[in-house]
């Protein structure tokens, strides 16, 4: 049974054979032509995944650290040490500020529309655009954070097979993500606070609500209830970052992603 020009339309959105919209920026939200590109980047105005452009920066690959000097060669543990400080600091920070993060990942690209690209997905669409909305006024390391809401869905999709099968031969320049990974220790810790910090904040809703079943809680109440988590999500923090930043990591007095 033949399709019709819509269901055919349909059903190559997205494709190589797609000769409207761009595949790789729908696949990987970029596209190594940026604005030249030849075909449309229809960016969403809604969707779970952000994603903030070239945020990552390997202290390896820096040419200077903060204060002027130049870095000495950091091992493979020291740069692994410094990356995984970064991501535990991004991810605990955006989900305690906007929502519960089903995904992140970051790029280790060499390209120039994906080095450095740090993606989350949160569990839902309205977070991803109070996060994207927000993070545009923010700053981390003394960098500008240039955040967006993001086309992709499917992580997988946008990864590099190839990569992960250790035979890519595009090396850092292919279009497809490198992604960084993050030591099973980390991991664990990410999905262990994280399952228990939305148990108990499903917990206090259900008790808020029990309470106060025909209006909204009371101002007094509310606001007691900010600050006990908000002490509550410092105390994790101190906690979490008992250890000292690793080495050339600079750090502002509380989190290094801070307000403009």
């Amino acid at each position: 049974m033949s399709m019709s020009g819509a269901e055919y339309l349909a059903s190559i959105y997205g494709t190589e054979k797609d000769k409207v919209n761009c595949s790789f920026y729908i696949k990987t939200g970029a596209c190594r032509h940026s604005e030249r590109c030849s075909r449309k980047h229809n960016k969403p105005q809604y969707s779970q995944t952000v994603v903030m452009q070239n945020m990552y920066v390997s202290q390896q690959n820096s040419a200077k650290s903060a204060d002027g000097s130049h870095l000495a060669n950091m091992s493979d543990h020291e740069i692994q040490e410094q990356f995984e400080y970064f991501f535990e600091d991004v991810f605990f920070e955006c989900e305690d500020k906007y929502g519960e993060i089903e995904e992140m990942c970051v790029c280790d690209n060499q390209c120039d529309h994906l080095r450095g690209n740090v993606y989350i997905k949160f569990r839902r669409e309205e977070d991803a655009v109070k996060a994207a909305e927000d993070l545009n006024n923010r700053w981390y390391m003394f960098r500008p954070i240039y955040c967006d809401l993001c086309p992709v869905a499917d992580f997988r999709e946008a990864c590099c097979r190839q990569f992960e099968m250790g035979q890519c031969g595009k090396g850092g320049f292919c279009n497809f993500w490198h992604v960084k990974p993050i030591s099973h220790h980390l991991k664990n810790l990410l999905a262990r606070s994280s399952r228990s910090r939305y148990r108990h904040r499903s917990r206090s809703r259900s008790r808020s609500r029990e309470r106060y079943p025909e209006k909204h809680e009371p101002k007094h109440e509310a606001k007691h209830r900010r600050r006990s988590r908000s002490r509550s999500r410092d105390r994790d923090r101190r906690e979490r970052r008992g250890r000292a930043p690793p080495k050339g990591m600079v750090t502002t007095e509380e989190s290094p992603l801070i307000h403009k």
